[in-house]
């Protein structure tokens, strides 16, 4: 493969990385939005504490994926808006009622923060449930010919929430002490079901919904070394649940069941990887029918080996920064 054959698929896995990482990383702080209603007022202000110095960059990473699509995979940009257009419209009122009710709950009147605290949770719920949605329509090739294919984009669309309501869960373990770190394991075994419940029932619709999938996931010898993706990601819930049972929880390995569950979505996106591969829409467009220009691609090349490098620099300092327990929330000078 010459070096121009081979800039799609550098940018596609660019793009998959960024998307990984923005799942992951805002993933857990839409699942602490989603928490919102079941914590006292200042248990709230304890949860936007924990996520407050991350959030923002956390959104960084949507940005530059959605941006690598739009200017290295111009065709399959269109497309994608296209069939999605309602649900990224949706996604991104959410993500912008998140914002406004982060800044304003701050200086709002006692009588008014609840107010803000439910704004935040509803922007929390309307933008991962929007996500999930895009996610089973993206997954299903935008068909639109039969029932099944909506049933299935509305079961990951409740599938989703969940999952980042587990993971916002795990943050808020790791991060909090005391009661609220109690409450914080308890909220992680209420979702730990629901969310093996909807990923078993997903997975095994997905290879139904796609003949592309099942050809790619059950045919000899592939099928034997794939086995290792379903078997680690069980082991990795399993442990994650059993470990939710313990007391050491709360204290020495208070950071696992977050681990465990990074580990759970890297999984997932290796696993949708391999099964959409060489399609950046699947059945519909490969990446190299969708990608820019060779020449396009290399301009475009240099201007991501300066940003990426500096997002990705200026998230780990910001966690290096702010690592440890949440403290209690201050205002003012």
């Amino acid at each position: 493969m010459s070096f121009d054959q081979a800039l799609p698929v550098i940018f596609m896995a660019l793009m998959g990385l960024a998307m990984l990482i923005y799942v992951a990383s805002d993933g857990y702080d839409l699942g602490v939005g989603l928490l919102m209603h079941r914590a006292t007022p200042d248990e709230k202000d304890m949860l936007i504490a924990s996520i407050g110095p991350f959030w923002d960059a956390n959104e960084t990473w949507l940005v530059l994926g959605i941006g690598i699509l739009l200017i290295a995979f111009p065709r399959a940009h269109g497309l994608v808006l296209q069939e999605l257009y309602l649900p990224v419209t949706l996604m991104l009122v959410g993500l912008t009622l998140r914002g406004v009710a982060f800044d304003f709950r701050v200086k709002a009147r006692t009588a008014r923060k609840p107010l803000w605290d439910r704004a935040f949770f509803a922007g929390s719920l309307l933008a991962s449930t929007a996500q999930g949605w895009m996610l089973g329509r993206y997954v299903s090739g935008f068909r639109n010919d039969g029932w099944n294919y909506s049933v299935f984009a509305a079961a990951i669309a409740l599938a989703l929430p969940a999952a980042y309501a587990l993971l916002g869960a795990a943050w808020l373990i790791m991060k909090t002490e005391g009661e609220l770190q109690a409450k914080a394991v308890h909220w992680a075994r209420l979702a730990w079901l629901p969310v093996v419940v909807g990923m078993l029932l997903i997975s095994l619709a997905t290879p139904w919904i796609s003949e592309t999938v099942r050809e790619r996931w059950f045919s000899l010898p592939e099928v034997i070394a794939l086995m290792v993706i379903p078997l680690a990601t069980a082991t990795l819930l399993l442990t994650v649940r059993v470990v939710l049972g313990k007391p050491i929880v709360r204290g020495e390995l208070c950071w696992l069941p977050f681990a465990a569950l990074i580990a759970v979505f890297v999984l997932g996106f290796l696993g949708l990887a391999y099964s959409i591969y060489p399609f950046v829409v699947i059945d519909r467009l490969t990446i190299w029918q969708a990608a820019s220009s060779p020449a396009a691609l290399k301009v475009i090349l240099v201007g991501v080996c300066i940003s990426v490098p500096a997002i990705a620099a200026y998230t780990v300092f910001s966690y290096k920064v702010f690592w440890g327990k949440a403290t209690a929330l201050k205002y003012g000078l």
